[in-house]
């Protein structure tokens, strides 16, 4: 082979492969190389070098020249699987560093077959997996169809790059509303976090950098429209567009709503948030089975609490009780203990000896004692309390928090997919007729949009029933 003619071979491999001239070079040098090695020996003095501009092929044994059409069929065969591998190596590797590099973006593709529950999704230069379990809940695809999803995780297997894709994980919202609000992508507004439930519910909390643009009217749009395209494309999930605030007692109520609040508590030292809500306001602020609450948790990144004013005064009686029967415990320390936000014996079990120490004026040893005993205590009370049914359980759960594992995660827009908790599909509620595309739109206060637009009715599925 002429040496133009493998140099032309090679740009059309790095073209077509995305992968670098010097790796296919390489390559080739290795299997010329052992096939020279087959016919005269390891260790003789054999070297084979390529230029790399010209083509041309140098292969010596000591001062001798060497012609490479002289290796023999079993070198060159030899020679030919050295070459096949590597270039097999270099194209993984190439598609790995390519896919590695847009983990978390938006990709599209065609379904090509399903196995097992899980979709094969071809995105040009490989196929990606779609699994069951981050499909939302109730879609189907079917083969030749097109979708959008994220890259969720790359990692080689061998000589192949496996890509993991999720249509469930909350970037998938964040790239979707990139993909159709120009402001979110030319950065005037930035999410500043998503809490999601697939399938169900998610919040979205944004800010405006330009204070002359409305963050929730410009991602709503006139009459819903853009919001309708993204609902559109998550089969109908409920979105919340939300006003981002630094400051949680402002962030909190705008998390909660469409639940008025009246008055927010915050305990930074057990990282919670006691919300005050009227009695008409309380299944609306908690949300089917916990869900309002639980995403609000997770948009702030505190454990948030539903009470009414009588609820409160009741745990607060109830705490000083239990706290005042702890051994040598001082009143102070009780006070401390229900300003702090201590409301069980469990959560006192949370706090370090140090810290107990230092809060209450006591040693080390004493506060070691208060938590041993807590901790008996807790265990005690939980084994007495009598089994109650799941549904009468769920249905008495007024207080709903969701523990974050890293609530800056959070902070950043970033939050891992939480547990399946949501109610079914067939408990939903039934509509006697199909909404307005504007009803599924945000469930915040009305606000003026960057455009003209026309108010947008807010969500009535978890409004209270009026006597």
């Amino acid at each position: 082979m002429k040496g133009s003619d493998l140099v032309r071979i090679i740009d059309e491999m790095q073209h077509q492969k995305n992968i670098d001239r010097e790796i296919i070079f390489s390559g080739i040098e290795s299997a010329l190389q052992l096939a020279a090695e087959k016919k005269y020996g390891e260790g003789t003095g054999v070297a084979v070098t390529i230029d790399r501009d010209t083509g041309d092929i140098v292969a010596k044994h000591g001062e001798n020249a060497i012609d490479p059409s002289e290796f023999g069929r079993i070198a060159a065969q030899s020679a030919k699987n050295v070459m096949i591998q590597k270039i097999r190596e270099a194209e993984c590797s190439a598609v790995f560093n390519e896919y590695a590099a847009m983990k978390g973006d938006l990709v599209h593709g065609a379904v090509t077959r399903h196995e097992g529950g899980a979709c094969i999704v071809n995105l040009g230069k490989t196929e990606s997996i779609l699994p069951r379990g981050e499909q939302i809940p109730g879609e189907t695809h079917h083969a030749n169809e097109r979708i959008k999803a994220v890259i969720l995780e790359v990692k080689k297997q061998g000589h192949r790059v496996k890509i993991v894709l999720s249509r469930t994980h909350p970037d998938f919202v964040r790239r979707l509303f990139e993909n159709e609000i120009p402001e979110i992508k030319e950065r005037t507004i930035e999410i500043k976090a998503i809490a999601r439930e697939a399938g169900y519910r998610a919040k979205i909390a944004v800010s405006s950098v330009d204070m002359k643009v409305d963050c929730v009217g410009a991602c709503v749009g006139v009459r819903g429209s853009r919001i309708k395209n993204i609902v559109d494309e998550l089969g109908g999930e409920r979105i919340d567009i939300v006003r981002w605030n630094e400051s949680l007692q402002v962030m909190i109520p705008n998390a909660l709503q469409p639940a008025e609040i009246d008055e927010v508590f915050l305990y930074p030292r057990m990282g919670r948030a006691i919300v005050l809500v009227k009695d008409d306001q309380l299944s609306l602020a908690i949300g089917r089975r916990g869900q309002n609450v639980r995403l609000a948790s997770k948009l702030v990144g505190w454990d948030i609490e539903i009470m009414t004013i009588d609820e409160m005064n009741e745990s607060i009686e109830r705490a000083e009780g239990w706290f005042s029967q702890i051994p040598n415990i001082s009143t102070d320390l009780v006070e401390a203990f229900i300003t702090d936000g201590f409301m069980s014996y469990i959560d006192v079990t949370f706090i370090e000896p140090t810290d107990l120490a230092e809060m209450g004026g006591i040693t080390v040893e004493e506060a070691e004692a208060i938590i041993a005993y807590a901790e008996e205590a807790a265990e005690r009370i939980e084994n007495e309390k009598p089994a109650e049914p799941a549904a009468e359980e769920e249905a008495a759960g007024r207080t709903v928090a969701w523990h974050l594992a890293d609530p800056s995660v959070v902070a950043d827009g970033v939050v891992e997919q939480a547990p399946a908790e949501a109610a079914p599909t067939e408990e939903q509620p039934v509509a006697t007729e199909e909404p307005p595309a504007e009803t599924m739109a945000t469930e915040a206060a009305p606000v003026e949009a960057t455009e003209p637009t026309e108010p947008i009715p807010a969500t009535t599925e978890e409004q209270p029933q009026q006597p």
